[in-house]
């Protein structure tokens, strides 16, 4: 029994490792605190969270698993996320490069903002192969169900909690000043990651 904890604390480790390593999901997350405030980080931090759990359990139900089993899903979500993210990446460039605007005019309402994120998540393959590994490490195929319902509330709370602080840090106001400064060159580099991450994506074999 005390072995199926200590998978579970490897597991946790492994998340926390993974918040830890800025991705499309906290980068979408740094942008929007920074132009539209906290609550519209925090609208998309809860999508996020939302989609991860949904993958916690979709990978204890064994439904990521046979998804990767078959390379024509896989391939499918590759070029949804692709998409997606090519997508992010060109409102990105037409942020910075379009007439100026003043910041919130043209803000998401929280339900859009929760919806973004967790398509973020949920159309990231790589999430799928992570979460397999994630639980192959750390709880293994035969871990108790209460250990797996461990797994599910555990990693919702931890992607919750995790977005949550990049919201609140990246949305005081020496941040959004500073924002408003550089938002034409932000607003460029974060479309350049969406842009690179959709090409790596999209070419990846994996």
């Amino acid at each position: 029994m005390w072995a199926d904890y200590a998978g579970l604390l490897v597991s946790f480790g492994i998340m926390v490792t993974g918040l830890l390593s800025p991705g499309p999901n906290i980068l979408a997350i740094i942008g929007t605190s920074m132009e539209r405030g906290r609550q519209a980080g925090s609208a998309l931090a809860c999508g996020i969270a939302v989609g991860s759990g949904l993958w916690a359990v979709l990978t204890v139900l064994g439904f990521s698993a046979l998804m990767a089993t078959y390379a024509g899903a896989m391939i499918v979500l590759k070029i949804a996320g692709a998409a997606y993210l090519a997508w992010l990446a060109f409102k990105s460039f037409r942020s910075a490069f379009g007439p100026t605007k003043q910041l919130n005019a043209t803000a998401r309402s929280d339900k859009a903002l929760f919806w973004r994120g967790f398509l973020i998540q949920m159309t990231n393959p790589k999430a799928a192969l992570m979460w397999i590994a994630t639980v192959a490490v750390g709880i293994g195929s035969a871990a108790q169900v209460h250990i797996s319902v461990l797994l599910v509330v555990g990693s919702f709370l931890l992607s919750l909690v995790g977005h949550l602080a990049y919201a609140r840090a990246f949305s005081t106001e020496p941040v959004v000043r500073f924002y408003q400064r550089a938002k034409r060159w932000l607003d460029m580099a974060f479309g350049a990651f969406f842009a690179f991450a959709a090409f790596k994506l999209a070419t990846s074999r994996s």
